[in-house]
């Protein structure tokens, strides 16, 4: 699946420059409930096409997931919904705790 992609670092970035975006969750409650990125709003996957009218359009929405697999089948499916900034974010949470945030828990 070929989509716009973003790294953990330039969405930290973006994060500390006060860039407006937003930052999608689409992970299971579970993990959700295990770690989450603080600011970012939680729909789950398959809540997505139901909730998808929670979610502004034209704002720079970057998605994620657990390591970037569901977050990229959701951005295809956001840019087929026709978002104008869509990135999914390569490693997901996972990287973001490896590279961003260490104090966050891996599971």
């Amino acid at each position: 699946m070929n989509v716009p992609e973003i790294t953990v670092r330039e969405v930290n970035a973006a994060r500390e420059r006060e860039e407006r975006l937003q930052l999608l969750d689409v992970r299971e409650e579970w993990e959700r409930n295990l770690v989450s990125i603080n600011g970012s709003l939680f729909i789950p996957m398959d809540q997505l096409q139901f909730r998808i009218g929670e979610l502004d359009k034209t704002e720079k929405t970057v998605v994620y997931c657990h390591t970037g697999v569901r977050s990229a089948a959701v951005t295809a499916y956001l840019l087929g919904q026709q978002f104008e900034d869509v990135s999914n974010m390569t490693g997901g949470i996972d990287a973001w705790a490896r590279e961003v945030d260490p104090a966050l828990p891996t599971y």
